[in-house]
């Protein structure tokens, strides 16, 4: 996996293994979730945030509440697709990510998956910190 980034967009690459398919050949619908996540991780890395970091220093972590997801054509063992990240909105404790799973410029599937911000022990909703809004203000701009 290589990841690009351009601040407001993050690109990661994925090969598609033998694991990712189903019996069909073809990835299996559930794995583009983790493909989602895997892009969301880095993308948040590139800009400096460290999930670990977050939750033993500052008490956050960011959790899904909600995603959905449209499937337009199917991915192949071996192929590589790249999966595009942006912010499509930012609130005091949730953001709005947009993700879409591309092969040589075709749409394969897009997402749009709402993350909000939890007290790491409690798991209740908190606003995002300052520092962390500063940051993904700056990549967005």
């Amino acid at each position: 996996m290589t990841l690009a980034t351009s601040n407001a967009t993050g690109e990661l690459a994925v090969r598609v293994y033998y694991e990712d398919t189903d019996t069909g050949g073809v990835v299996y619908y559930a794995n583009y979730l983790k493909f989602f996540e895997r892009a969301r991780t880095e993308w948040l890395r590139a800009l400096g945030m460290d999930q670990r970091q977050l939750a033993a220093q500052e008490q956050m972590m960011f959790v899904v509440r909600h995603a959905e997801i449209a499937y337009r054509q199917p991915a192949r063992l071996d192929d590589l697709i790249h999966i595009r990240t942006t912010v499509a909105d930012l609130r005091a404790s949730t953001l709005v990510f947009h993700q879409q799973a591309l092969r040589d410029g075709e749409l394969l599937a897009s997402a749009n998956v709402q993350v909000c911000t939890v007290h790491a022990t409690t798991f209740k909703p908190i606003r995002l910190s300052p520092s962390i809004r500063d940051l993904l203000n700056k990549a967005l701009r």
